[in-house]
């Protein structure tokens, strides 16, 4: 795990704030979850925080990206406000969807967040339009696909690949392969043992990247927007991940994953590696790292005082900036 060169103490130690964050914001949709607090169903992204925040490190305010029914770590990535965010999973008129959309459904078009999606592979081909827009725009736009290892399994994958190939749109696929579609193992319905193989079959560059690595997240992503802009087309990127927790928060929810490989992905926690990098390279010390984690609770205490001072939507409003029923 090398630290890129063209990223400072400075912005390495932003990607850490970012992932804490994740973590963080994460844990407590859990927990309110749990306690009743929080409406729906919740999908938690921890241990995948390398992923999101090394692909949108790479991007430009501009840039679009798309999200899942996984789709938290993403939107605060991309920058997402963190009160909206809770809000808006707290049910509350304040929120991103005025509290009617929930954890699956948080949207910003202002920071390039077209939207997390509930339907498995259901963004692949919507932001893949956005590709579309950012070549027509003509002002070197990228768009980003993140899906999971059973999406790369679904039509709109492979449709989708091979016209952003033919028509050379400017866009990353980012496939984050946590092994396991809700109960269901890759291993089981994956006929390669690599989701980037399949991207020979359309003429565009795979690449494999450990993707509890944030650096390597961020330089394959680098690469591959630079590509992008330059009017090359896209590139499959499939990061080797893994999700800490069950497919959904829900109480007994059941999880056919083995104990020891569980406990074998924790110990590669991307979060402690990024610590324990910075603090090799001498770029962290007890107390700047303490600084970032009061940054951070401060952060997320705040959201929640939001969240929980903001009205639910009136029931006259139910029907209010819905357009298909």
């Amino acid at each position: 795990m090398n630290a890129p060169t063209n990223l400072s103490p400075d912005q390495q130690r932003a990607m850490l704030r970012q992932m804490l964050t994740i973590r963080r914001f994460e844990e407590r949709a859990s927990d309110d979850y749990r306690d009743g607090k929080i409406y729906g169903v919740v999908h938690c992204y921890i241990g995948e925080e390398a992923v999101a925040v090394g692909v949108c490190s790479a991007l430009a305010p501009a840039d679009r990206i798309i999200s899942t029914h996984r789709g938290h770590g993403h939107c605060i990535a991309k920058g997402a406000d963190l009160d909206r965010m809770m809000a808006e999973l707290y049910g509350r008129s304040t929120g991103y969807c005025k509290g009617k959309g929930g954890s699956m459904h948080i949207a910003d078009f202002g920071i390039g967040m077209l939207g997390a999606n509930g339907i498995v592979a259901g963004g692949i081909a919507i932001v893949t339009g956005a590709g579309l827009a950012a070549q027509m725009e003509g002002k070197r736009g990228v768009a980003v696909s993140f899906f999971g290892d059973g999406a790369s399994n679904a039509g709109p994958f492979h449709e989708c690949l091979n016209i952003a190939a033919a028509w050379k749109l400017p866009m990353l696929y980012v496939c984050e392969n946590n092994m396991w579609a809700a109960q269901t193992s890759a291993a089981a319905t994956h006929a390669l043992g690599d989701v980037a193989a399949r991207a020979a079959g359309y003429g565009i560059p795979g690449v494999v990247v450990d993707g509890n690595d944030v650096f390597a997240v961020y330089q394959a992503a680098s690469r591959a927007v630079e590509r992008a802009r330059a009017g090359d087309g896209p590139t499959l990127i499939e990061c080797k991940t893994y999700r800490w927790r069950a497919h959904t928060e829900r109480k007994g929810q059941p999880d056919p994953r083995d104990a020891a490989e569980i406990a074998a992905w924790r110990q590669k926690d991307p979060i402690a590696r990024l610590v324990q990098q910075l603090r090799d390279q001498g770029d962290l010390g007890d107390a700047e790292y303490a600084a970032i984690e009061r940054g951070v609770a401060d952060a997320l205490a705040r959201a929640v005082a939001f969240a929980e001072a903001s009205p639910f939507p009136e029931r006259d409003q139910a029907t209010d900036d819905v357009f298909a029923a």
